[in-house]
């Protein structure tokens, strides 16, 4: 099977993105393009912990539920959060329930509350050389050298959920490297 595919409109995209008409728009729109300022990229870095072990379309689809829920990721409201938000948060089935990424997520928000020089800046300095797109889905890796030092620098710091796997997955998303195939209309250098 390809694994990129022409659609409709005659495009070339990602093989991922033609289950469903969310994950075209968002890999039509967000996907791996640059993402700047602490509290978006705390909002990515948020939403990739929540995707752990689930299916992306599953945080896609629960987004807005969860932009609602976490004050719009702003780090400063979030790093507020209590007790009594944690049991809201786990009362709300409009996001994934999970205590221990909801108590990560509210502890990250307090670590990047004191880090300076900030979150936008620490992430991007990990951001490794322009690489040539990849052939193939199989030529995307899961982890990188750098998703390593991120994940290492930032649990050194105090943050939660943010593995390897998970560090590169942001940094996938945030067009801190760009993983759209070869093939793909979608083109990040120009």
């Amino acid at each position: 099977m390809s694994v990129e595919a022409v659609m409709d409109d005659g495009k070339v995209r990602c093989g991922w993105s033609q289950s469903s008409q969310l994950y075209r728009d968002y890999h039509d729109t967000e996907w791996g393009r640059p993402l700047h300022g602490d509290d978006a990229l705390f909002e990515r870095m948020c939403l990739e912990a929540f995707q752990s072990g689930l299916s992306w379309i599953t945080i896609l689809r629960k987004r807005p539920a969860f932009r609602a829920a976490f004050a719009e990721f702003t780090i400063e409201r979030v790093a507020e959060f209590g007790d009594d938000d944690v049991e809201r948060l786990l009362a709300d089935p409009g996001i994934v329930r999970n205590r221990a990424k909801i108590l990560a997520c509210v502890a990250n928000a307090r670590v990047a509350l004191d880090l300076s020089p900030g979150l936008d800046e620490l992430l991007w300095s990990f951001a490794p050389p322009a690489r040539p797109r990849p052939r193939a889905l199989s030529d995307v890796p899961a982890v990188t050298p750098e998703s390593v030092a991120l994940a290492r620098e930032l649990k050194k710091r105090g943050f939660r959920f943010v593995g390897p796997t998970t560090a590169y997955a942001l940094m996938q998303a945030t067009g801190m490297v760009d993983d759209h195939l070869a093939d793909c209309w979608v083109d990040l250098r120009r």
